[in-house]
């Protein structure tokens, strides 16, 4: 069996120097390029949308269909304390809480 191991390194070198890159250059090109109040706010709306997407399709669905509904209840509890401005750790453990209660219940 051939040993895939340069391989992997070379795959995660590459990707530690592109994170690493796209890190340095935002700083770099915050002073020289500026947004429209309009472009800013779409930008910031775009990351909202793309985080609460995430949210769903990770909390909603296994694979290639819904979850349980251990799953969406342990988010929904997690992100109403995240609404509330609970500590993380509070947060992170309630929804497991939550899911776990529900999947001992069923």
């Amino acid at each position: 069996m051939k040993s895939s191991l340069p391989l992997v390194l070379a795959a995660m070198s590459t990707l530690a120097i592109g994170t690493f890159a796209f890190r340095l250059v935002g700083p770099m090109l915050h002073a020289r390029i500026t947004f429209s109040s309009r472009a800013q706010r779409l930008l910031e709306t775009s990351a909202v949308v793309l985080l609460a997407a995430l949210v769903l399709l990770s909390g909603l669905t296994e694979g290639r269909s819904f979850a349980d509904l251990a799953r969406p209840l342990g988010v929904a509890a997690g992100g109403v304390l995240a609404w509330r401005k609970a500590p993380f750790l509070v947060v992170v453990l309630t929804a497991a809480a939550v899911a776990a209660l529900v999947r001992l219940v069923r």
